[in-house]
């Protein structure tokens, strides 16, 4: 049986990546992500972050206080399987701390 291997010459330079290809976004329903609804993701929401060296970690007990790189009524990221997918911002729901999305990232417009 022999192999068919394409090589770069045996393709147009005009022609469309699949990357480039325009997607008809007003055709598509719920229903049609029905095969997805059931994969698990993982959410984080990050309130913000620090930097130190192992010898701090080690340094920090009940009550240290972590200085973050986010001010108080700053955005909190959120993170859908690493991904950044929106910010927004922390409630207390119910004696629980919850998130409420203020702002949804679009692809290319992840720089924070």
């Amino acid at each position: 049986m022999a192999e068919d291997n394409l090589t770069l010459e045996e393709f147009s330079p005009d022609q469309m990546l699949a990357s480039e290809m325009p997607v008809d976004y007003d055709e598509k329903t719920a229903t049609d992500l029905a095969p997805v609804f059931d994969v698990p993701v993982n959410i984080s929401a990050v309130l913000g972050r620090a930097n130190m060296s192992v010898a701090q970690l080690l340094q920090l007990g009940q009550g240290s206080v972590l200085e973050l790189d986010r001010k108080v009524g700053e955005a909190i990221d959120i993170y859908v399987n690493n991904r950044l997918v929106a910010r927004g911002e922390v409630v207390v729901v119910d004696d629980r701390l919850g998130v409420t999305m203020t702002e949804i990232i679009k692809d290319g417009d992840t720089a924070a």
